[in-house]
Formats: structure tokens, C-alpha cells, sequence
């Protein structure tokens, strides 16, 4: 059983930024509403992230109270601003606030989440297009690159189809011609699927939900789940202690998917970058005709 040590690799993919930060200087703001605990994790990550190789960090901290088009304004005065080239709007968001809206405000070339519709429909046409996509679907098909791990022609299951992670692996992974398989708490019978895989992907936040006998020798798995045990200490979805002696490659948690989001997130804003700045940007790396689609 060898780690898919995602901490690492996303150190090294944020390191290797850093000549185009100096280059294009950057910018990301975050606009942050509340005081959940896990979105301040999530922030302070980021900004450690930026921190690491240079990049202008802006935070803007809002009430639980703020009315939706109250968000929606700044979220246009983002949009506005020239010297803003990243935006995220960290979720959750309070149960008032419609988070579709939220997200369709967004400018698509700020979008470094990649939750935008059109940013998400451009990653359906094919790997081709997958210009900002999703952050935590491109840190798992980054960390499986980096190991050398092949997609193509292997059994994909992935649990839990979530907008922000388990929908986008799963077109991400059929880019890249393997047959996938999707599995949510409708499916009956789960181990029947997670034993076929080559290749597993939990995403759903369920603490122990893959166990050793639900997987088969040899197995690559990663692990997206982020949920706190009952110590209060942070684990995924596989019980790491008994799926890892079958485990070809495993990811621990943490330390596995969660730095590979923040490290394609500052992937996505280097390359939304360039895009402002540089019209000629994709044409010079896609091509004349895919350039017009950006």
C-alpha cells in the first residue's frame, strides 16, 4: 500500500506557481458570511496557500443576517473590479440566501471554484474543455496523475453525486474514457459496486462508510469525505485501518484531498489569470478554435 500523499503533491503544484505569480500578481478575494467553523478552516487554508507564493489575499466577512441581493452586490462589485481576477464565495450559506443565485451572480472568468454553469458546462464537452473546472475533482484527477495512476478503460464508482464534488469527478473521470459508476444513499446494495472498483471515490461525509470488505484487492482509493469522529478528530469516509491492507494507493484524511482543492484552486486562479490578462492566452495553449470558446 503506497500514500497518495496529497499534501505533498499540492505543495509542489502550488510551488511550481510561483514564477507566474511574480508575473501576473494576482488577485483573490473571498467573501465569507458567517461563522461556520469548517469555512474558516476552509479559508484560512486558502489564504495560507496564497500566502505561500505571493498571492494578494483579500477576505470580506459578512453577518449571517446579510440579505441575498445585499451579497449579490458584492458580488458584482467583484466582478467590476479590474484588479480582482479570483473569486469564491465560500459555502455554506445561511438557509435564507439561494445559493443557485449566488453562484450564477459570479463572473464565469472569476469563477475559480468552478461552480458557475458555464464553466461547469464546458467541462461536459470533454477534457479539452475542462478550462476552471470544479477544484476538489481537478485535485483528485491531479493526485491521480501524479502517481501515475491511469483512468482510462478502468471501473470507476464514485459515492455521493454533490454538485461541488461527486457530479464533476464523475464527467472528469469519462473525459478520460473510464466506465463509471455513481452510487448515492438510494443505491441498494453498495458493496456490490464498490467491489467492482478499480478505482473508488468517496465524497458523501460519512464517517467509516467503506470498510475492507466492501473493496477488492489492489484498489485505488480517494478519499474526499471531511467529517469530525467521535474524539472530535478529523476522518474521511473509509475506514482507512482495514481498506488500506487491500489498498493498492489510498489517500489519508487529511492530508490527502483536502490540499489538492486548495492547490487546484490556485491552479484556477493562475490560469483565470492569465485569461485577463493575456487575450492571447488560450489560443497560444488550445488553439485558434478553442480560444474562441473561452
Amino acid at each position: 500500500m503506497k500514500l497518495l500523499d496529497g499534501k505533498a503533491v499540492a505543495n509542489q503544484i502550488i510551488d511550481s506557481l510561483k514564477d507566474d505569480v511574480k508575473r501576473l500578481k494576482p488577485k483573490l478575494r473571498v467573501l465569507l458570511v458567517g461563522e461556520n467553523p469548517a469555512s474558516l478552516t476552509y479559508v484560512k487554508n486558502k489564504r495560507l496557500a496564497c500566502e505561500r507564493v505571493g498571492i494578494e489575499y483579500e477576505e470580506r466577512r459578512f453577518p449571517t443576517a446579510i440579505t441575498q441581493q445585499e451579497l449579490i452586490a458584492e458580488i458584482e462589485s467583484a466582478n467590476r473590479d479590474s484588479t480582482v481576477n479570483g473569486l469564491i464565495v465560500q459555502l455554506p450559506l445561511p438557509d435564507h440566501i439561494y445559493v443557485p443565485l449566488i453562484i450564477r451572480a459570479i463572473d464565469p472568468k472569476k469563477d475559480v471554484d468552478g461552480f458557475q454553469a458555464y464553466n461547469v458546462g464546458k467541462m461536459f464537452l470533454s477534457s479539452e474543455f475542462e478550462d476552471l473546472p470544479p477544484a476538489t475533482a481537478l485535485g483528485v484527477v491531479k493526485l491521480l496523475d501524479h502517481y501515475g495512476i491511469p483512468i482510462q478503460g478502468k471501473e470507476v464508482v464514485i459515492i455521493g453525486h454533490s454538485n461541488i464534488a461527486g457530479k464533476p469527478i464523475s464527467v472528469m473521470m469519462m473525459n478520460r474514457n473510464a466506465t463509471v459508476t455513481v452510487c448515492d444513499i438510494f443505491t441498494p446494495d453498495l458493496a456490490k459496486h464498490t467491489k467492482r472498483a478499480d478505482i473508488l471515490i468517496s465524497a458523501v461525509g460519512k464517517p467509516g462508510l467503506i470498510t475492507g470488505t466492501m473493496v477488492k484487492k489492489g484498489v485505488v482509493v480517494v478519499d474526499v469525505g471531511c467529517n469530525r469522529g467521535e474524539e472530535g478528530k478529523l476522518c474521511g469516509d473509509v475506514d482507512f485501518a482495514s481498506v488500506s491492507k487491500k489498498a493498492s494507493f489510498i489517500t489519508p484524511v487529511p492530508g490527502g484531498a483536502g490540499p489538492m482543492t486548495v492547490a487546484s484552486l490556485v491552479f484556477n486562479l493562475i490560469h483565470a489569470t492569465h485569461r485577463q490578462k493575456n487575450p492571447d492566452y488560450l489560443k497560444k495553449a488550445k488553439g485558434e478554435t478553442y480560444g474562441t470558446l473561452a
